[in-house]
């Protein structure tokens, strides 16, 4: 799979002394980690490892909407990039819903040719599955692939049509690309707000069921089944969801899944303070979805942890909740929120939270998987799990400001982001 970004040379380094863990690599302890020209060329054990530092394969990150073309003023493919450095990772790929929608030869070439003189971290671009996507018409899949496309999807909107899913699905095949959904079916979602439940009722917000996404996996599920074809669900948020994509997965289907790290540290509780920057789509849902999530991370039902990096204009968020758009930031908090709200807690070991946010969608998207092994490329992380560090406006490199995050002090900080062998962040 092909990622863009300008071709420099790598650099030389040594990380000494950090407990290194790669969980594929059964790697797990105190070692020295050398790097020249941008390979990994020697890992020697070391004594004690030094308190708190810990170095990982970076970070990959399957859901990023960096708004080029069209909403220049939201991000670029400069600051999103850099603000994805400065949160781990070493490669990332941006939806297609922009303006013009990356439906085209045109606009992805645009694409392609921009990320490789303004990246900071190899980028690549999913296209659309529809033309517009109006959920009409499939877009050339096999030329988009041919020219570079990493995968293809609606992010956004669904696939409503069961016979466009069909052909979409067969159509990957010929292009030898993944189809990432964006699960949803509009007739029950209507105009929701939030999750229906008590809490929507409470404030008296217009009610999202969660089966609204969960019938819908099944559906595409049974279609993959029907054509032995691969697909990948986005941003799971409700039990059903995870109790599909199971069942699914136990009668031979492969279907892989994400979620993202805001449903996996909050409920539709939070939204009783109308802060807009706790409305996501699909939206937050109840503590018993959220231990769904959590136990689907687990056992291994949803094996990629995706940020959905949906940066917003402060004028479209500082509206009422009702108006406000769906979606906030998360490329620069995704693994301290993680690791405050969930390692520290007991929820989740650090171990699969480093996993799942690196080899697992790096494997899904057949993107080269990190690894620390001598003659690897260097995509690595170096963390400081005991750095707290408050989230402020001025710290974020990303364009916009609508993280759920603001004013929270997290613990865990990217101490240096090496990706494809060249640092890329070392504030």
């Amino acid at each position: 799979m092909t990622l863009f970004w300008p071709d420099r040379p790598g650099d030389t380094l040594t990380v000494r002394g950090a407990r290194v863990v790669d969980v594929a690599a059964e790697i797990d302890g105190a070692f020295d980690v050398a790097v020249e020209d941008g390979v990994i060329t020697s890992i020697e054990r070391a004594g004690e490892p030094a308190p708190g530092l810990v170095l990982a394969p970076a970070f990959v990150d399957p859901h990023v909407h960096l708004r080029v073309p069209g909403r220049e003023d939201e991000e670029t493919i400069a600051t999103g990039t850099a603000a994805a450095a400065a949160g781990g990772y070493c490669a990332i790929l941006a939806m297609p819903n922009t303006d013009p929608v990356v439906d085209s030869a045109a606009v992805l070439g645009a694409l392609i040719e921009q990320a490789r003189a303004d990246a900071v971290i190899p980028t690549g671009f999913m296209a659309s599955i529809s033309k517009g996507l109006r959920g009409e018409e499939l877009t050339e899949m096999v030329e988009l692939a041919r020219l570079g496309a990493a995968a293809f999807t609606d992010d956004g909107h669904p696939v409503v049509s069961s016979g466009l899913m069909q052909r979409a699905l067969q159509y990957s095949g010929a292009a030898r690309r993944i189809l990432s959904l964006h699960e949803e079916d509009p007739s029950l979602s209507r105009d929701g707000q939030m999750n229906e439940g008590s809490v929507s009722a409470a404030l008296g917000l217009a009610g999202w069921p969660s089966i609204a996404e969960s019938v819908m996996i099944e559906r595409d599920c049974s279609i993959a089944a029907y054509l032995q074809r691969p697909l990948h669900i986005m941003h799971l948020s409700a039990r059903e969801s995870v109790a599909a994509v199971r069942a699914a997965q136990a009668r031979g289907v492969r279907v892989t899944a994400e979620v993202s790290p805001h449903h996996l540290c909050l409920t539709d509780e939070t939204v009783r303070t109308l802060d807009t920057n706790r409305k996501m789509n699909p939206p937050l849902r109840a503590e018993d979805d959220r231990q769904a999530l959590l136990e689907g991370l687990r056992d291994g039902t949803i094996g990629s942890i995706a940020t959905d990096h949906a940066p917003h204009a402060r004028h479209e968020k500082e509206t009422p909740f009702e108006e406000a758009p769906f979606g906030v930031t998360g490329l620069e908090t995704a693994f301290a929120a993680l690791n405050t709200f969930l390692v520290e807690t007991g929820e989740l070991e650090l171990e699969l939270v480093l996993e799942r946010m690196s080899t697992g969608p790096a494997r899904v998207f057949g993107l080269p998987v990190p690894r620390i092994a001598v003659g690897e490329r260097a995509n690595l992380v170096l963390l400081d799990l005991d750095a707290r560090w408050l989230v402020t406006e001025d710290r974020l490199r990303s364009r916009s400001t609508n993280s759920w995050l603001l004013r929270e002090t997290l613990t865990g900080s990217i101490v240096k982001t090496i990706a494809d062998g060249r640092v890329v962040h070392a504030p």
